[in-house]
C-alpha cells in the first residue's frame, strides 16, 4: 500500500513525497495538512489487552481510528484519506494528534465531540453515555453542494467523512464483501436460477470498497472482468485475492472469461483500462454480458478518471481541475449510456451506488423514464430492500486483540448461534476461505431485527469468559436498513415517495445515543456525494460486564429496530409483519 500521495498521484496530486524523518521536506496540499504533527511512527492500531486510555470504549476509539489509517488498509495514508476518494478519518495531522491526545485522557463520564474531524470538545455527561460523537460534512441544506464544501475544505474547515472512514470503524474491502455477496446472491435467484455458475459480470472499480465486487461475484460462483484505469489497484487487489488474475490486454481478459464461462467456475479477471472506453467497445463487438454493473468513484468528479493517457488525464488533475471535472463528466455519461445500452442488449444492469447515474444525468444524459424512474435500478430497489424490511443489513465486528483466532472463535459462535441459516454458514466458510485479515482482524454479516441483539450478547458472553483475548468492536457500515436517506441509493423508489427524508438517519443517532451506544456519528454525502445523503453510524464494545450487556440489549433492538420503523411507515407489508411478529413497538398498529 502507498505511505504518501506522492506514491498514489491519482488521489491527491498537490502533494509530494513525504518521510518519516522531522527534517526532510514534507508534502503540500492545497489544504493545510499540517505535516510536522505527523507521528514519526507509521500509525497502526495497538494490539492487546494494554490500555493507554482510561476506559476499554475510548481505548476501542482510538484502535479503531488508528486502523482506519493503518496502510495496509487506507487509501492515501499521508493525506489521512481511508476510502471513497477524499474521506478521512481525521481532518489533518494536527488534529488528529488532538483527538488522540483527548481519547487517552478521557474520563469515563465524559463524552468527545467531534466536528468533521477535529475534537471541538469535551462534556461530562454518563458512564452509560457514547463516549464520541461525530459530526462529518453537514452542511445547511441550501449550501449542501460539492462546490460550497470544497471551498470549506480547503479553508480547513471541514472534512469529507464518507461513511466509515469518519466514524472510525472502516474494516477494508471486506466490509462491504457480504453486502455485495448477498446483491450477486439475489441478482442469481431472481435471474440465473440460484446461481452465477456459467455468467459473466462486467463491473468496474477497484478501489477501497468496490474491489468486493469481483470476490462477491465468484463467490456466487461466477465470472467477472473488472476495469480499473489504475494499474497499481489491480495489481493490489490481485495480491490481497479480491481479483484471482490480471488480463495483458482486452483480447486477453474475453478469452479468460469465456474460459472460465464455460468451466462454470468462479473467476475475476482485472484489466486496466477505462470503463468509458471498454464498455462501448464490447457493445461494438458484438460482446453479450450477462450482468453489467459499476463501482468507480464517481460521487465527485474529481475522482473519477476520464478517458486518457492515465498519467496525462492525471497531470491534467493537478493543472487545470475544471477541464478535468469536465472530461470526468463526458466519460460517465458514456460509461453510463453503455451500460443501458448493454441492458437493452440482454443483460442484468444494475447500479451499485456511486452516484453515476445521478452525475449522468447532470451531464445532459437521459437516465430515466417518463415515469421518474431510473432506467437500470440500484442494487437497493432492485434486490436488497425486502432485506432492509426485516431490519437486515452489514453488521460487523472487529478484535481489539489483534488476534485473528478471535474471529475465529466468534465465527464458530456464529454458527451455532443460527443454525438454520444455511446462508450464513455459507458466507462465513467463504469468508474464512477467501477473506485476508487486513489490519485489526475482523468480520461482517448480515444479521436482522432480534439477530443482533441475541448475537451481540453471545459476544459479549465470550468476552466475559475470557474466551476471546480482549473486547470487541461491534458496529455496521452507515448503509443499512434504517440508518440512512439516500435517494439514489439506499432510499430510492420508497413506496411512499419519501425517498429524501432526512428524519430517519436523525432519529436513528438519537435513539442510539438514548440507548447507550459507545460512539455515535452524522454524516452529510456518503456514497454518493455531498448533498445527496444524510446518515448514521452507530459502534457499541462488548466488554464482558453485564452493564454492557444490557447497553447490548438495548442499542442491537433499536438500531436495526429504526429499519423496521421506517418501512412500515412507508407501507411495506413485510416490514409491518416483521413488527408484529418481533414485538417492534409502532405507534398506531400495536
Amino acid at each position: 500500500m502507498p505511505n504518501s500521495a506522492f506514491e498514489t498521484p491519482e488521489l491527491n496530486l498537490e502533494a509530494t513525497s513525504a518521510s518519516d524523518d522531522a527534517n526532510a521536506p514534507q508534502p503540500t496540499a492545497k489544504r493545510p495538512m499540517y505535516y510536522q504533527y505527523k507521528p514519526q511512527q507509521t500509525v497502526r492500531a495497538q494490539h492487546g489487552t494494554t490500555l493507554r486510555c482510561k476506559t476499554w470504549e475510548a481505548e476501542a476509539a482510538l484502535r479503531m481510528l488508528e486502523n482506519n489509517l493503518d496502510p495496509a488498509v487506507s487509501l492515501v495514508y499521508d493525506e489521512l484519506i481511508v476510502y471513497g476518494g477524499a474521506g478521512r478519518a481525521a481532518r489533518n495531522w494536527k488534529e488528529y494528534q488532538t483527538i488522540v491526545n483527548t481519547l487517552q485522557n478521557l474520563e469515563a463520564d465524559e463524552t468527545m465531540l467531534v466536528q468533521s474531524g477535529k475534537a471541538v470538545g469535551v462534556i461530562r455527561t454518563w458512564p452509560h453515555a457514547p463516549r464520541v460523537l461525530i459530526a462529518n460534512s453537514n452542511l445547511v441544506p441550501a449550501w449542501s453542494t460539492q462546490e460550497y464544501f470544497d471551498e470549506l475544505d480547503r479553508m480547513g474547515l471541514m472534512m469529507y467523512g464518507q461513511m466509515t472512514a469518519g466514524s472510525w470503524i472502516y474494516i477494508a474491502t471486506q466490509g462491504i464483501l457480504q453486502g455485495t455477496y448477498e446483491t450477486f446472491a439475489a441478482v442469481a435467484d431472481k435471474h440465473f436460477g440460484g446461481t452465477l455458475a456459467g455468467t459473466i459480470t462486467v463491473t468496474a472499480g477497484l478501489g477501497g470498497m468496490s474491489g468486493a465486487q469481483p470476490l462477491a461475484v465468484t463467490m456466487n460462483d461466477g465470472v467477472c472482468l473488472v476495469i480499473e484505469p489504475i494499474d497499481a489497484r489491480v495489481k493490489q487487489k490481485v495480491r490481497e485475492g479480491y481479483v484471482d488474475e490480471q488480463a495483458r490486454d482486452l483480447e486477453h481478459a474475453l478469452e479468460l472469461c469465456q474460459q472460465y464461462k464455460q468451466q462454470r467456475q468462479g473467476w475475476s479477471i482485472g484489466l486496466t483500462c477505462n470503463a468509458a472506453t471498454v464498455l462501448p467497445e464490447l457493445l461494438q463487438r458484438g460482446y453479450k454480458a450477462d450482468i453489467v454493473t459499476d463501482q468507480t468513484s464517481a460521487h465527485d468528479l474529481m475522482d473519477y478518471i476520464p478517458e486518457g493517457d492515465i498519467t496525462e488525464v492525471l497531470q491534467l488533475r493537478k493543472d487545470n481541475p475544471e477541464e478535468f471535472k469536465r472530461r470526468a463528466l463526458a466519460s460517465i455519461v458514456k460509461h453510463c449510456q453503455a451500460i443501458i445500452d448493454m441492458q437493452a442488449a440482454g443483460a442484468v444492469a444494475l447500479d451499485y451506488g456511486n452516484n453515476l447515474r445521478g452525475q449522468a444525468e447532470k451531464g445532459g444524459l437521459q437516465v430515466r423514464d417518463q415515469h421518474g424512474q431510473f432506467l437500470y435500478p440500484g442494487f437497493v430497489p432492485g434486490y436488497i430492500r425486502p432485506l432492509f424490511c426485516e431490519g437486515k443489513g452489514p453488521f460487523r465486528w472487529a478484535a481489539l486483540s489483534g488476534d485473528p483466532q478471535d474471529i475465529l472463535r466468534i465465527d464458530r459462535a456464529l454458527l451455532e448461534t443460527f443454525p438454520e441459516n444455511q446462508m450464513l454458514r455459507r458466507w462465513i466458510e467463504k469468508a474464512q476461505a477467501k477473506v485476508p485479515f487486513i489490519g485489526l482482524p475482523a468480520r461482517v454479516c448480515w444479521l436482522g431485527y432480534g439477530e443482533r441483539e441475541k448475537f451481540g450478547l453471545v459476544i459479549n458472553d465470550l468476552v466475559a469468559r475470557g474466551e476471546v483475548k480482549a473486547p470487541i468492536v461491534i458496529g455496521r457500515d452507515h448503509l443499512d436498513c434504517g440508518s440512512v436517506a439516500s435517494p439514489n441509493r439506499e432510499t430510492e423508489g420508497m413506496k411512499d415517495g419519501s425517498d429524501a427524508v432526512a428524519d430517519w438517519p436523525l432519529l436513528n443517532a438519537l435513539a442510539n445515543c438514548a440507548s447507550g451506544a459507545d460512539w455515535v456519528s452524522l454524516h452529510n454525502g456518503g456514497g454518493v456525494g455531498i448533498g445527496n445523503s444524510t446518515h448514521a453510524g452507530m459502534v457499541i464494545v462488548a466488554t464482558g460486564t453485564p452493564e454492557k450487556a444490557e447497553r447490548l440489549r438495548r442499542v442491537l433492538t433499536t438500531d436495526p429496530g429504526m429499519g423496521v420503523f421506517r418501512h412500515a411507515d412507508a407501507g411495506y407489508e413485510l416490514a409491518q409483519q416483521v413488527a408484529q411478529e418481533r414485538g417492534a413497538k409502532i405507534p398506531g398498529r400495536n
